[in-house]
């Protein structure tokens, strides 16, 4: 077995090891819920649903349903925790609705533009490789299940309790990371329709101020989700708020920057006006000023 394929092995059992601990503590939290708690029952649609779409993606070595996949996995965990309570609180709507409307956006965006370019980048080399492109579907799984996890512990939860302070800050950060989010994918992707960008980097608008201003709109929005799903919590169920934590690690330092940045660089790397961009750029956090 080669060096990959350890590798993907490795984030495969990582991957199973993290959600079994977290289906194991939600059912211990959740004792009312029967044989399976509604957290467990999403792990399984998590993962469930990555495994089947693998199966077409690698018979046919395409990545084009990747990240729609991930995005419609987001929205089917979300509504079944919905389904799943008898009663619903403000709270618990409001964080339902943060993720599938993030989720939709997101989704219908990413698929637009695969199919606008044809390819990810991001696949080339694994996707021959079942091990490695099988690792890369299960990743996602974990992906929707710790991403999403504050929002589902509170919709889960049997402490409904009335909105807080803390809930509306919270919403206004996600609507910040959002928006944010939503106007640096926008701006990116008109840049690149242009013919005569096509050998060029973009430095405009949001991306003048951060080299990665969606990935930092992201990430905003996950702490928004985070900080508005604190009041419910109680216990062990502050666990999940590893959720916006765990998508700066992925984004930061797996599979979002260093990758653009390692492209970029082979690209740019002779380019005196993009070494110039990078070195008084910051690579996540906008600067206030140009």
């Amino acid at each position: 077995m080669q060096n990959s394929q350890v590798r993907a092995l490795v984030v495969l059992l990582i991957s199973l090891a993290i959600s079994i601990g977290l289906v194991v503590s939600a059912q211990y939290l959740q004792t009312h819920a029967g044989p399976l708690s509604t957290i467990a029952i999403c792990a399984i649609l998590a993962f469930g649903i990555q495994w089947l779409a693998f199966i077409p993606a690698y018979l046919k070595q395409t990545e084009r349903f990747y990240d729609l996949t991930g995005s419609v996995t987001f929205i089917t965990v979300t509504f079944y925790a919905l389904n799943s309570q008898p009663q619903l609180s403000v709270t618990s709507i409001l964080l339902a609705a943060m993720v599938v409307i993030w989720a939709a956006r997101l989704g219908t965006f990413l698929f637009m533009r695969i199919n606008k370019d044809g390819l990810d980048g991001r696949f080339d080399e694994i996707k021959p490789d079942k091990y490695r492109f099988f690792a890369a579907w299960t990743l996602q799984g974990l992906w929707v299940l710790i991403t999403a996890g504050a929002a589902l512990t509170v919709i889960t939860s049997t402490q409904q309790a009335h909105t807080h302070w803390l809930t509306w800050c919270g919403l206004a950060i996600w609507l910040f990371g959002f928006l944010f989010e939503v106007i640096a994918d926008d701006q990116k992707f008109r840049f690149k329709q242009d013919p005569n960008n096509r050998k060029q980097f973009i430095k405009r608008g949001l991306w003048a101020y951060s080299r990665h201003p969606n990935y930092f709109g992201e990430i905003a929005l996950w702490f928004g989700v985070a900080i508005a799903a604190l009041p419910v919590l109680t216990g062990w169920q502050h666990v999940a708020l590893i959720s916006p934590l765990f998508v700066t690690l992925l984004l930061t330092k797996v599979s979002g920057v260093p990758l653009l940045e390692q492209r970029a660089d082979q690209k740019w790397q002779n380019d005196p006006d993009y070494q110039t961009y990078k070195s008084s750029t910051p690579v996540l956090i906008p600067k206030l000023t140009k």
